[in-house]
């Protein structure tokens, strides 16, 4: 299900959710990520063409130092203007490891999948 979100940083900020409790993503079973992902992007498309924007982001946070606010998956849908500076990814320019540590960190990866 979708709903605005009582926070309106841009009009039109949106939350899509799945009806059955789950405590984030990882969680989720996969057919109800599916219908989850299907109505994010049923919703994102209404979004932006409801609402300004040059952009729109997609968000979900999981634990604190992601400042998840809610324990409920919940899928922010936020249209972005342009300079808005809503949700700076990088305080400063990020790493950029060498093609080594990248394959090592795609081999940790894939031992988890």
């Amino acid at each position: 299900m979708a709903f605005i979100d009582l926070r309106q940083f841009n009009m039109g900020h949106t939350l899509v959710i799945p009806r059955a409790h789950c405590h984030d993503i990882r969680d989720l079973e996969p057919e109800s990520g599916a219908a989850l992902m299907a109505t994010v992007s049923r919703v994102t498309k209404a979004v932006a063409a409801a609402f300004p924007n040059q952009g729109i982001s997609l968000w979900s946070s999981i634990g604190p130092a992601a400042f998840q606010e809610v324990p409920h998956l919940h899928i922010h849908v936020h249209p972005r203007l342009d300079d808005d500076q809503l949700l700076r990814i990088y305080p400063h320019a990020p790493r950029l490891p060498s093609r080594q540590e990248l394959e090592a960190l795609a081999v940790t990866l894939r031992r988890h999948l």
